[in-house]
């Protein structure tokens, strides 16, 4: 088959497979599975392509199919301009979460302006895109990684090993194993309703992992154990920084405040939907 044939077969079958982005998954697939980006497609659409090399595809493309997700087939997501390994013990990193990253980012480097050193920790860390990313970014920040999940934590660590970032990992259930006290608590907890979960894509519903999905019957559980318990872990004047469903922004900004936190605000992602909850621990308050 030539390339333009190939690359016709697969977005017929993606169509049919029911995927929405199937325009931009079918050069991703070329690019991939072939090693042929647009440019080089253009210049030569009559390409023959090798039986081998259309078997190797032909067997992705049937995973696809099944509504794997893409990023599980190719082993990794691109983050915040990083390459992060993800496998089905962690959530895909999505591009609405770098809105947190950047906030959180920008709010560190001012941090360090004003004292030596800077306690980060993310919370429900996952593939570790988040605080990895921080670290990255911020290279003066002390950053740990903690999850419950202990499949999760070993993507997390290779995840760091690749990138070159130097964090600490904990596994623990939210606060239970963490010492110290933070300057930043960084988290994207589980926040999707429990009943919501099953009206998912089925690349979400089947094969991302629950326990990272589910934040219970309202979605808010997390949110109010994390407000409750993390001013026990900020220092004075520290940054609780979540992100959040499109329509928790209003629910944030009450269990922030009920825990006393100040400054709250809700952030925007580039949709203008909300996505970021923001909190600062009072500089004077008597723990």
């Amino acid at each position: 088959m030539t390339v333009k044939e190939v690359r016709e077969k697969i977005q017929k079958r993606l169509q049919k497979a029911g995927i929405e982005d199937f325009e931009y998954e079918v050069w991703m697939l070329l690019e991939w599975k072939l090693g042929i980006g647009r440019a080089e497609y253009f210049m030569d659409p009559d390409r023959e392509i090798p039986d081998k090399a259309w078997m190797s595809l032909n067997e992705v493309l049937r995973e696809r199919e099944r509504r794997v997700p893409l990023q599980y087939l190719m082993g990794s997501c691109e983050f915040m301009g990083y390459t992060f390994e993800v496998d089905e013990r962690v959530l895909i990193p999505r591009q609405d979460t770098e809105c947190l990253v950047e906030l959180a980012v920008e709010k560190i480097r001012q941090t360090l302006r004003e004292q030596a050193s800077c306690q980060v920790l993310d919370l429900c860390t996952g593939s570790g895109c988040i605080g990895i990313s921080v670290k990255l970014l911020c290279p003066e920040a002390e950053v740990t990684l903690s999850d419950v999940s202990e499949g999760a934590l070993d993507v997390a660590k290779k995840n760091a090993w690749n990138l070159g970032a130097s964090v600490r990992t904990i596994e623990s259930d939210l606060f239970e194993n963490i010492q110290g006290s933070y300057d930043y608590i960084l988290s994207n907890p589980p926040y999707i309703p429990s009943r919501v979960i099953e009206g998912l894509m089925p690349e979400v519903r089947e094969f991302e992992p629950r326990i990272a999905l589910d934040g219970t019957e309202d979605g808010l559980y997390f949110y109010r154990a994390i407000a409750e318990d993390a001013v026990g872990y900020l220092r004075p004047g520290g940054w609780l920084i979540f992100e959040i469903g499109q329509e928790q922004g209003e629910d944030l900004l009450s269990i922030l405040r009920e825990q006393g936190f100040e400054n709250t605000e809700i952030k925007k992602d580039l949709a203008g939907l909300d996505r970021i909850a923001v909190g600062r621990w009072p500089e004077n308050v008597e723990l």
